[in-house]
């Protein structure tokens, strides 16, 4: 126990020792204790043998999510090789409990609609494995930015991100997903441990704010899930007025939905009945993290299924003159596998002098804001492919006749922006440190020119 146990804000520690009563002085305990640091195994990757196998740092299992570790904070995993590789994704562990309860699998259809800064969206790729249409979205543009630079690092190839508003998503995917995944802006009750903003922040008209701004965006949601789907409602709060009651106000207006079970009760706690004026059927088969009782910050999960027959799939069309030049490019000057073609299907389309590997289901793009439309292959410069670094991180061991491996040495060199001494090796080449992709290079004369992208180079 930490002598400095943080100071939480006057109104919130008064209602929460109303709600938990003779719990609440565990829970306040709670914050006198070291928060804990986790990161998930990519599943896109690595087996979990391979991954455990070449970490430099020790790492111990979450109980409520097959990917996800505890980390010790010295080892500074943010600062390794394998970050930048994409190998694992830094997130706080109970974070990792909303997907687990959402399940998604390989060949849906998934909307993550408030999806910045990528945690969870890069968590549903892994289980996705490259099959099926994400689209992940964040109204933000800055933070849409950053959602996707880290889809891109995850090596993500089925990925569309948008920069819409919850009603824009909502009319143009009507009854469209299998899953949807409402990680709902809130007041930040779960965090207080971990940010002092979100301590510094807090009202009880920020909670009232953010229960009326979660019912809106969860009315959009429910629009796009189609019969027989699936719509998991998430918030890292423990106000009631953002949890329990807005669940049971939505469920009172939508009699097509109804609370499922999830596979992780009887791991976490249930939610709490006797905090709603009028709780629906099924309120505590949704879920609550208290940092009291886990290893991890508060969230509160709900997972809802829509009544009905599941919907027809919508078609679409690529760029068919595309085919045969980036194929060959991909093929004779990157020596790409069938084993990759296959692992990544999709649909060939321009974006500028961008050329995009399109999830098959997505459609049409127009009047769509859209930052990344899929994978980005190549750029286009003069009737010649230049590579994309997205490509280079979607890469395994085999995918590709023209790989480099480096040492420990070469691959900071080369995250800092330099040549690397390559022997014969000629043209276009895809460096790997130990098993993951790094990027790509391009060979001649006894050097590996560097080609990974300016803005990413780092010293580590």
């Amino acid at each position: 126990m930490d002598d400095n146990i943080i100071a939480l804000p006057g109104a919130f520690a008064e209602r929460m020792q109303r709600l938990l009563g003779g719990e609440y002085e565990a829970f306040a305990a709670s914050y006198g204790q070291a928060r804990q640091y986790g990161l998930r195994r990519n599943l896109q990757k690595s087996t979990e043998e391979e991954f455990i196998g070449v970490m430099p740092f020790p790492l111990e299992k979450i109980s409520w999510a097959r990917e996800g570790y505890y980390y010790d904070p010295a080892a500074q995993p943010g600062r390794h090789v394998f970050h930048e590789a994409g190998a694992y994704y830094i997130q706080e562990p109970s974070a990792m409990a909303v997907v687990e309860a959402l399940a998604p699998k390989p060949g849906e259809r998934i909307l993550d609609l408030c999806a910045a800064p990528g945690g969870k969206s890069t968590q549903i790729a892994g289980r996705m494995q490259g099959q099926g249409l994400l689209v992940s979205n964040e109204i933000i543009g800055d933070r849409a930015r950053v959602l996707s630079q880290n889809v891109e690092r995850m090596g993500v190839s089925n990925c569309v991100v948008c920069n819409e508003k919850p009603e824009r998503i909502a009319s143009l995917f009507p009854a469209f997903f299998d899953r949807v995944l409402v990680d709902a802006p809130c007041s930040g009750e779960g965090m207080f441990r971990k940010e002092e903003a979100a301590r510094k922040e807090w009202s009880p008209e920020a909670v009232r704010m953010c229960a009326e701004r979660q019912a809106l965006i969860l009315e959009e949601a429910a629009k796009t899930v189609k019969p027989g789907g699936v719509l998991v409602y998430s918030t890292c709060t423990f106000s009631p007025e953002e949890n329990e009651r807005t669940i049971s106000a939505f469920l009172r207006a939508h009699d097509e939905y109804n609370i499922e079970e999830t596979a992780l009760e009887g791991i976490l706690s249930p939610g709490r009945a006797d905090w709603v004026e009028q709780p629906v059927a099924g309120i505590e088969h949704t879920l609550r993290l208290w940092p009291h009782l886990i290893r991890g910050e508060g969230h509160y999960i709900a997972r809802l299924r829509k009544r009905g027959a599941q919907a027809e799939t919508r078609q679409v069309t690529g760029d068919k003159k595309l085919c045969k030049s980036i194929e060959g490019f991909l093929r004779e000057e990157l020596g790409i596998s069938d084993a990759w073609m296959t692992r990544h299907p999709g649909q060939l389309i321009r974006f500028g002098d961008q050329i995009y590997l399109m999830p098959e289901e997505m459609g049409s793009l127009e009047g769509i804001k859209v930052l990344r439309p899929g994978l980005q292959l190549a750029t286009e410069k003069k009737n010649r492919f230049e590579p994309a670094h997205a490509l280079a991180l979607t890469l395994l061991p085999g995918d590709s006749s023209r790989m480099y491996g480096l040492t420990g040495q070469e691959a900071a060199a080369y995250l800092r922006g330099e040549s690397i001494a390559c022997g014969a090796e000629k043209g276009w080449t895809a460096l790997f440190f130990e098993g993951y992709a790094l990027g790509f290079g391009k060979a001649s004369g006894g050097q590996m020119k560097n080609h990974y992208p300016k803005g990413l180079r780092k010293s580590l």
